[in-house]
């Protein structure tokens, strides 16, 4: 401001002076033009300076999400194969392609008669519906109402018989290759009886540091068993390429009961090559009524072989019960089983 004042004021004594003194007119002029400039003449923009993020050339940020999507697609694609090669009720939902798996199943010892079981399910793709659209036909729906019986095979050693055959149109959709939901409707045949049932299913993965998430729900209502629902949570971890450790958590309520099953799982995955794996496991079953108890832990180790290009397998499950209807005494089992599984790439 004060040059503002100066410089004005020396103006106008060299505008009168310039008709006298000439001379010194330009003299004061020229001291004029080297005086710093006003306050309005040097307000200008500030110069832009550019975000630090920007001097980073972006493709080097590229860069750091390409072993992060290398180690994400390897260790989903290795969990895929291993439950694809157990069989796992995860593969069947979650598959976009055509599944058909059939077991024969022969259990000796604790809770077994030692008779075969025939079991199976089948869900095929229906045309021109892009995958979104498929027929399910499976055999005692309303019993395996856990997501997975961890080849402990609970439901078929309270049986010797398939009961019913269930057959459902299911809708299903996959969003960002994380979400994925399913609903099923369908019919129950068993003997002369022909009853509805629906279900829908829905599940979501995610990361947490160096383990791997997947939370699922189904809810469904069977006319034989009325209404409920299921919720299984999965911590996975792949240890070395050939070792995979998952904790599963299972709870699954029925309305007309009022209560929960509920089931705990420690398994160890240990794939051998390409036609031999092994599956380690310890669990916890109870309930929640009178109240909330343990009624077996269960201790196995199954021996999984290829038999047969990439659909006939044969397993071999010895158990160790502790049920608490015998004080938790050690009660031995043994579980065969013949598998055919067939998919699209078969």
């Amino acid at each position: 401001m004060f040059w503002c004042k100066t410089r004005t004021a020396i103006s106008n004594a060299v505008a009168s002076l310039a008709s006298r003194r000439l001379k010194a007119a330009w003299l004061l002029m020229a001291a004029l033009s080297s005086m710093p400039a006003c306050a309005e003449e040097t307000l200008t923009e500030p110069p832009v300076t550019e975000p630090l993020i920007s001097l980073i050339p972006q493709p080097s940020l590229d860069v750091m999400d390409v072993p992060r999507d290398y180690v994400s697609e390897q260790f989903t694609g290795f969990v895929g194969r291993v439950d694809r090669f157990f069989g796992d009720d995860r593969h069947f939902q979650e598959s976009n392609k055509s599944v058909l798996q059939l077991d024969l199943t022969r259990v000796t010892g604790y809770n077994g008669d030692g008779l075969y079981v025939l079991s199976g399910r089948a869900k095929l793709d229906l045309p021109n519906t892009e995958e979104r659209l498929h027929l399910t036909i499976e055999s005692d729906a309303d019993q395996n109402l856990s997501t997975d019986q961890s080849r402990t095979q609970q439901a078929a050693t309270k049986r010797s018989t398939v009961q019913s055959i269930a057959a459902a149109l299911r809708f299903e959709r996959m969003y960002n290759e994380r979400w994925h939901f399913s609903t099923d409707t369908g019919l129950q045949f068993q003997g002369t009886a022909t009853t509805p049932f629906t279900r829908a299913r829905g599940s979501v993965t995610g990361t947490l540091g160096s383990w791997h998430a997947k939370a699922s729900e189904t809810v469904f209502w069977f006319n034989t068993i009325g209404a409920g629902e299921t919720t299984r949570f999965d911590f996975e971890r792949l240890i070395s390429e050939p070792l995979l450790f998952r904790i599963s958590s299972n709870a699954t309520w029925l309305h007309d009961r009022q209560n929960f099953d509920l089931r705990q799982d420690f398994s160890l995955f240990h794939t051998w090559d390409e036609r031999t794996a092994l599956l380690y496991q310890a669990s916890a079953l109870g309930i929640s009524k009178p109240q909330t108890h343990v009624t077996d832990y269960v201790f196995l180790v199954s021996y999984r072989y290829r038999l047969h290009r990439d659909w006939l397998f044969f397993e071999l499950d010895p158990q160790l019960h502790f049920p608490a209807e015998k004080q938790f005494h050690t009660s031995p089992a043994l579980v065969m089983r013949l598998e055919m599984l067939f998919n699209e790439a078969n």
